[in-house]
């Protein structure tokens, strides 16, 4: 409630205790609007907007809520916002009845009506709703923000995202997109045989990818557990057991920095096939976001901060090196493998090396992250990372220094990260050794061991392609939010002292 309505406290004071007032009046009337259990509306606003000519004199039922009203003695223009959009209602003292509309003249902005009435158009075009009946279904005891965009308390919105959609319809129209942005991912996914799953949120490992998690209590069990960083593993197991194309869309938890690009918590899919690699995985990355871009928005082009992002033709494919070879003038290939030499030049560019990362696999991604990311505009699929920092990829059986990863990268922003993934156990098993030791070098965001995983490898996985994709920076990218909070319904925040 606070900074509502940027309103003095005792002016704020007085308002609730009106609406409370006249909520005390109802009752003691018999005309408690909580009592209310059920309303029966057959049509919407933006259905009616949409399609006047067929609605025309028809009569309609709708509920929703008064956003604004212009009572002009026996009659008032009402602005009314359902679930789907806005109209306006014209209500009428010799239609509803005398009793009703004096009653109706004593309801506020914010409160839940049901109307019933026939369709037509104002004398200036408006299509509005002429009310033969009204009531109350529901009372607001709180007014609603009458400038809510203009808040200094930026927040607000998001600590009330309820208030927030109700006074904002493009917010609404986010969660709408993003609604149909996760069906067309399943649909892509489910009209080429991929089966959707679930995995496990908490677990005694947090495996799957490199970073912090949070750390739970199993009370009956006394024993710590993990709120899942990926679901990478578990799905890798059910390639193993012979469900050959698996994915799961679900919420992921790392305790991790907040910023416009990332949330404690967010939304993932990852998507597993058999008998296929990285490349394959490319195709089915391009068709999701496409896919997805035009569900969202019926086009394939979109745009973001200002830029115009073209989805529809196929994505650009750049290995590692070559990108850095482009931007830097340094060609790390001519070099490969020397750790020495790669550390030098990292020190020349005034490029921080870790404690247990002095290696040239290492640097080359610094030097990536540090010069070239940001300059990847349209989207474009970096391959061949090195093995140091790809635990879970298979090895390039030419150059058994590199693997066969991609990450997707739109705008400076990666978007997705593929592999062709590592069903050797016993190089499995030395990757989680060598992150043990980078755990011991103080890396807090280094694999754990996962015994389970590399006995499951041993039973015999496939070749095995798979990608995983952020939801939410997707949701970002195809509906122009440029914070991650604005496609979250409710992002993590600071409680309020």
């Amino acid at each position: 409630m606070a900074d509502m309505q940027n309103k003095p406290v005792e002016d704020l004071n007085e308002l609730l205790k009106v609406r409370r007032e006249k909520l005390s009046a109802l009752k003691e009337s018999g005309n408690d609007p909580f009592i209310k259990t059920k309303y029966d509306f057959t049509d919407n606003a933006k259905e009616i907007k949409a399609n006047f000519e067929a609605f025309e004199e028809k009569t309609v039922s709708v509920a929703g809520r008064i956003i604004s009203r212009r009572i002009m003695g026996k009659a008032s223009f009402v602005g009314f916002r359902d679930g789907d959009g806005d109209i306006q209602l014209y209500v009428r003292r010799d239609d509803v009845g005398e009793e009703t509309y004096a009653a109706f003249k004593k309801w506020d902005i914010g409160d839940i009506v049901g109307v019933k009435g026939f369709v037509f158009k104002t004398q200036t075009g408006e299509i509005s709703i002429h009310a033969q009946h009204i009531e109350l279904l529901s009372k607001s005891l709180i007014p609603l923000p009458e400038k809510f965009h203009g808040l200094k308390d930026t927040d607000t919105r998001y600590r009330q995202r309820y208030v927030d959609l109700i006074v904002n319809p493009e917010v609404r129209e986010t969660f709408i997109k993003r609604s149909k942005i996760i069906k067309s991912v399943r649909k892509t996914l489910d009209d080429v045989g991929y089966l959707e799953v679930e995995t496990p949120v908490l677990n005694t490992i947090a495996g799957g990818a490199s970073a912090r998690p949070f750390i739970t209590h199993h009370n009956t069990l006394d024993m710590d557990m993990y709120m899942r960083i990926a679901t990478e593993l578990p799905l890798k197991r059910l390639i193993v057991g012979g469900m050959n194309r698996v994915y799961e869309i679900g919420r992921i938890f790392r305790n991790e920095g907040m910023d416009t690009k990332h949330n404690p918590e967010f939304t993932t899919i990852e998507f597993y096939e058999a008998y296929t690699d990285y490349k394959g995985m490319m195709e089915r990355t391009e068709a999701i976001i496409r896919n997805a871009a035009f569900a969202a928005n019926g086009d394939y082009n979109v745009t973001f901060k200002g830029v115009d992002i073209d989805l529809q033709k196929p994505f650009a494919r750049k290995t590692m090196a070559q990108a850095v070879l482009d931007v830097t003038g340094i060609d790390f290939e001519s070099f490969a493998q020397d750790n020495e030499k790669a550390v030098s030049l990292a020190k020349e560019k005034h490029i921080e090396v870790q404690k247990g990362k002095e290696t040239w696999g290492d640097v080359l991604v610094s030097f990536f992250d540090e010069f070239v990311e940001e300059t990847l505009t349209q989207p474009t699929f970096i391959m061949d990372y090195p093995v140091e920092v790809s635990p879970l990829t298979k090895r390039k059986p030419e150059k058994p220094y590199l693997t066969e990863r991609f990450e997707l990268f739109i705008l400076g922003t990666e978007y997705g990260n593929a592999y062709s993934e590592l069903n050797d156990p016993i190089d499995q098993l030395e990757r989680f050794k060598h992150q043990l030791m980078l755990r011991e070098c103080g890396d807090e965001e280094a694999n754990m061991l996962d015994d389970d995983f590399v006995t499951a490898l041993e039973y015999g996985m496939p070749p095995t392609g798979g990608c995983g994709i952020g939801i939410d920076r997707l949701v970002m990218l195809l509906t122009g939010n440029e914070s991650i909070r604005d496609v979250i319904l409710f992002p993590t925040m600071k409680p309020i002292e």
